[in-house]
């Protein structure tokens, strides 16, 4: 990522095809115009943003171990960080995501507006920070909606913003895309809904998946906090077995990946996820859903741990235990920029939502029961007499019944 960022930043525009030339000489700019815009631009440097009081320390050391320095003591910085956060609860940690996902937004669009800064496009930053604006509002209206349904029925704006949410959501859109067609400006049609496209599929990489990392750590801290360590200790792992066993370049996108680092990122995270995700299941802290407390107006984590996090015993066959040679009786089930560092975060929270989509979440009761509250009491009674005839019918409630 870092690589590809560097070089949109060299370029002074993307390569274009006959079409794009003849446009370009329709604005009155010919190809010697183009070349001596070229020879004109200042060469793109290298900027060492190393902290002033780190660079003094390690001054007599070569580069490659004062990188390594400067990556160390940073990484352990970042990783109390984490820790600091998580103590901190569910509310603090939405709103760090919330300002990652601006940080990476930012970046992106930053890409595309350098490419393209001497098109002098207008509003295109203004237009590209409105829709992340209108997609925020979506999606955590969404959100509100759906934890806090309790606390937004109590409330009359926010019972109106509600019901009225998607209309509201779909409403603001319809004024950013009218701006964008506003703006448009003769021979730059084509430029203009190539960048329009860009927000978009930022908005579609940055603000969806944070969204997902948010319904994650709703669902249980422990498929937040997993997820996000066991993507730090795959790029710490990789960094170590790279720097002094690595000599088999990766790819040539990035030079300085390794075989050796991949392989022995790869299993050191296999490990430190298992060893993490049992000593996590243990606790209900972790396990259980993050729900919204009416009564105290807080925010709770306690219940009863499904049998998903309780360890259970499998057989293996005889042959592989002959094989490997381990005792396999007991086991656990259901284990540069901002956005260098979260590229592959928000990758691993769409996995983690579809997982958890796919194989853990079942039918929340009590949001069954919010939502049965808010119908009219004609919808109500006819829901409780068909539940009531089912469950007559399986014999379940004559059961309950006669044990009374």
């Amino acid at each position: 990522m870092t690589e590809l960022r560097q070089r949109a930043v060299r370029e002074d525009a993307p390569p274009e095809d006959k079409e794009s030339e003849s446009e370009a000489k329709l604005d009155g700019e010919t190809a010697s115009d183009s070349e001596s815009r070229a020879e004109t631009a200042p060469p793109p440097t290298s900027i060492d943003d190393t902290p002033e009081v780190l660079n003094r320390a390690l001054s007599n050391l070569s580069s490659r171990w004062k990188n390594w320095w400067v990556r160390g003591i940073l990484t352990m910085a970042m990783i109390a960080f984490f820790f600091i956060i998580i103590y901190l609860g569910p509310m603090v940690l939405m709103m760090i995501v919330m300002c990652v996902q601006i940080k990476c937004f930012h970046e992106i669009i930053t890409i595309g507006y350098n490419v393209y800064h001497s098109y002098d496009l207008p509003w295109f930053r203004t237009l590209s920070w409105y829709f992340l604006l209108c997609v925020n509002y979506f999606f955590y209206g969404e959100t509100v909606t759906d934890y806090f349904f309790t606390l937004v029925q109590r409330e009359e704006p926010l019972r109106i913003l509600s019901k009225y949410h998607r209309f509201i959501s779909f409403t603001l859109y319809l004024t950013g895309f009218c701006m964008f067609v506003l703006s448009l400006v003769k021979k730059h049609y084509r430029l203009q809904f190539y960048m329009f496209g860009w927000t978009h599929v930022t908005l579609l990489i940055v603000v969806t998946q944070s969204h997902l990392v948010i319904h994650n750590l709703f669902e249980g801290m422990i498929w937040f906090i997993v997820p996000i360590s066991c993507v730090i200790c795959n790029d710490i792992m990789a960094y170590m077995f790279g720097f002094f066993f690595g000599r088999t370049p990766l790819i040539k996108l990035s030079p300085k990946k390794t075989w050796e680092g991949f392989i022995g990122g790869f299993f050191a995270t296999v490990v430190f996820g298992l060893l993490l995700s049992y000593v996590m299941s243990g606790y209900r802290c972790f396990v259980c859903p993050v729900e919204y407390n009416n009564d105290t107006n807080s925010f709770t984590v306690d219940c009863e741990p499904s049998d998903l996090f309780r360890l259970q015993e499998y057989n293996i066959p005889g042959v592989i235990q002959s094989l490997v040679g381990w005792d396999f009786a007991n086991t656990i089930p259901g284990h540069g920029g901002i956005m260098d560092r979260f590229d592959c975060q928000y990758l691993m929270a769409t996995f983690v939502n579809v997982y958890i989509a796919s194989f853990i979440r079942g039918p929340n009761p009590s949001k069954l029961i919010q939502q049965f509250l808010t119908l009219r009491p004609d919808q109500q009674l006819h829901i409780f007499n068909t539940l009531k005839s089912h469950l007559t019918d399986k014999g379940i409630l004559m059961s309950a019944l006669e044990e009374e």
